[in-house]
């Protein structure tokens, strides 16, 4: 089992957060995309919750992920993650939510940025 000692990747307001923004974007991609077609937000939400779940950085949890990858590519999934938690709501939500969550997810990303510092040297 790797040891994680070196990630900031821990219990904190930045994991919190990102936890919060991933909600979001689990929440929102599906209920915009679901105009296009359902199978369309199933597909989405499928991949923003399996991929990862299923890839990850050695090191950047307390435990090993079933498929190790580079942390350049994890940060590629991360990115995706809030792409879809700051575009998704404003094809879904009121424009008062798609503001509060745009705001929460730009909180996120400037408190993440340890995290995808670290990433990108594993």
């Amino acid at each position: 089992m790797t040891q994680a000692a070196d990630s900031p990747n821990r219990t904190n307001a930045a994991s919190g957060l990102r936890f919060v923004t991933e909600l979001i974007g689990w929440t929102a991609t599906p209920w915009a995309l679901h105009r296009v077609d359902w199978v369309v937000a199933i597909v989405a939400l499928g991949l923003l919750i399996g991929l990862p779940a299923v890839f990850g950085t050695p090191g950047d949890r307390p435990f090993d992920p079933p498929v190790a990858i580079p942390g350049a590519a994890m940060l590629l999934l991360v990115l995706l993650e809030v792409t879809a938690a700051a575009v998704a709501p404003w094809f879904a939500w009121p424009t008062w939510a798609a503001i509060l969550t745009t705001a929460l997810t730009a909180t996120s990303v400037v408190l993440e940025q340890p995290r995808w510092r670290w990433l990108l040297r594993h």
